[in-house]
């Protein structure tokens, strides 16, 4: 038996290995660096990998290979788009991560312990959640990209085991924190076992783990299609939890509450684009021919996630559960565009996924300005009068309730009638009059709470607006301007995703 070297497109590799690259010298800047320097050096590192990937991901557009790792990834002109989205989204995401304030000086220390009161008082700040940043983003570029199931699954547990570390270091409400990681990490071992469970049978269909030796057993109908339909379930299942789609979402409400905010933003926004580009290369290339097997369930899925999204949102009282069971309704908007299974469902996923997930990060970095003696206020009743204390920060927050809310003129408006529209040419009628009418409902709840911040008096209870660094001003502002760029001028946007997107098999 004779060993064969793998072969490595390094230059297709190289936004990838860029970002471990700087996680890696982020970890040594923990060990080496002193801690007055460290949040400065570790910013301006992670901005600088953040920005370097970015523009090697551009470079590497009009590369002719196409393949990469032995045939386990490929760069096609959709990986080119949502790697470019996954980036951009996280460095906005990482002007707001850098507003220390938000984290625990003290990890490993016991809430309320004298440790912790310590760690407090000496000015402690915990700064590994840069690296621990990268290292999810790296998973987050993999994740899509990947072209057969084992570097899938690796990708899955890259970008999911460093999120379960940030959600659990929040500055105040400790234990809520804590509660919150331990939630996400339990229910996202269960969703693991289940994707590796559909991998088994994926294989004892197909013989192969790739995605070209799949698709070629659907193709052929070789394999035995009870295999067939265990694996896509069980593999669906973990797709399904990423996004968090019902009956996969009870994670996300409690751990968007309980999470630091900045965290809550970046994961809301960015692991949404990773895992639905994964979940439309799968369906679009390796299932395709499989439609029967699995559009009925996941259109039945899709609009039970629409509405349950849209109708629970509107009893939630914290304005963090709210935008969590927004996120639920919203992943239910993107599943049409799976279930589209056409050019112009790729290309509306795509705009899609940018578009909300600049939005979700400004709406978060919004609700860490809110805050009275304890930190941030998240109770919806004590943001009456909202915009009579500050009516920047009232306005910006509402555009960008108004574009989840889809209204004219903001990028949601385009993204919703892109995706909608893409379904119905597929036929899928139930799934757009379902999301219309769980749009409609969404609109009451959004516009109520605008109404609660423009035209109610504001209580004295303590609550104000925190006046935004530097940094969290430049997520704030880059995020609206966005959002309402895209909707006033879509077009070019729109065309090089015109132009960009169709899958390579």
């Amino acid at each position: 038996m004779t060993f064969t070297a793998p072969v490595l497109n390094y230059t297709l590799l190289s936004p990838m290995l860029i970002l471990l690259g700087g996680a890696l010298i982020g970890v040594l800047v923990e060990a080496f660096v002193s801690k007055a320097l460290r949040p400065i050096v570790q910013l301006i590192l992670t901005v600088g990998t953040l920005v370097l990937s970015l523009v090697q991901v551009w470079r590497i557009r009009d590369e002719e290979s196409t393949t990469a790792a032995m045939g386990s990834v490929v760069i096609d002109g959709p990986a080119i788009l949502l790697q470019a989205s996954i980036l951009i989204i996280s460095i906005i995401s990482v002007f707001l991560i850098a507003d220390t304030d938000q984290f625990t000086a003290l990890a490993a220390a016991l809430p309320g312990s004298d440790e912790e009161r310590h760690a407090v008082q000496t000015g402690n700040q915990v700064t590994e959640v840069y690296p621990l940043t990268l290292f999810a983003i790296s998973g987050m570029m993999l994740f899509p990209v990947s072209t057969d199931l084992i570097t899938l699954f690796v990708a899955l547990e890259m970008l999911s085991l460093p999120l379960y570390l940030l959600a659990g270091l929040s500055r105040r409400r400790r234990l809520a924190s804590q509660e919150a990681a331990l939630k996400y990490f339990l229910l996202g071992a269960f969703s693991s076992a289940f994707f590796l469970f559909g991998m088994a049978y994926l294989y004892g269909y197909s013989g192969s783990v790739t995605f070209a030796g799949i698709r070629e057993s659907v193709v052929g109908g070789s394999g035995n299609d009870v295999l067939l339909l265990i694996g896509i379930a069980f593999v669906s299942i973990g797709l399904l939890f990423k996004v968090g789609a019902v009956p996969f979402h009870a994670w996300s409400p409690d751990v968007y509450q309980g999470a630091p905010t900045p965290v809550t933003g970046f994961m809301a926004a960015a692991t949404k684009v990773a895992a639905f580009g994964a979940m439309l290369r799968i369906y679009y290339t390796v299932f395709a021919n499989a439609e029967w097997s699995w559009s009925p369930l996941l259109s039945a899925i899709a609009i039970i996630t629409m509405l349950f999204g849209s109708l629970v949102a509107i009893a939630q009282r914290d304005v963090k559960r709210m935008l969590a069971y927004s996120s639920i309704a919203h992943a239910g908007f993107l599943l049409a565009g799976v279930i589209a299974l056409n050019k112009a469902g790729l290309e509306a996923s795509i705009f899609y996924l940018f578009a909300y997930g600049v939005a979700t990060v400004g709406a978060f970095a919004v609700v860490t300005l809110v805050r009275d003696s304890g930190g941030e206020v998240t109770d919806l009743n004590r943001w009456k009068g909202l915009g009579k204390r500050s009516p920047w920060v009232a306005a910006t927050f509402a555009g960008f309730l108004l574009a989840f809310a889809g209204i004219p003129l903001t990028s949601g408006f385009i993204g919703k009638f892109s995706i909608f529209s893409a379904a119905y040419e597929n036929g899928a009628k139930g799934v757009v009059i379902a999301g219309v009418l769980s749009s409609a409902v969404a609109a009451f709840f959004y516009i109520r709470v605008i109404v609660l911040m423009f035209f109610t008096d504001p209580i004295q209870d303590g609550t104000s607006i925190e006046i935004p660094s530097i940094l969290t001003r430049t997520a704030i502002s880059s995020s609206i301007v966005l959002t309402i760029l895209l909707g006033v001028y879509p077009a070019p946007l729109l065309t090089m995703i015109t132009n960009f997107s169709t899958f390579i098999r």
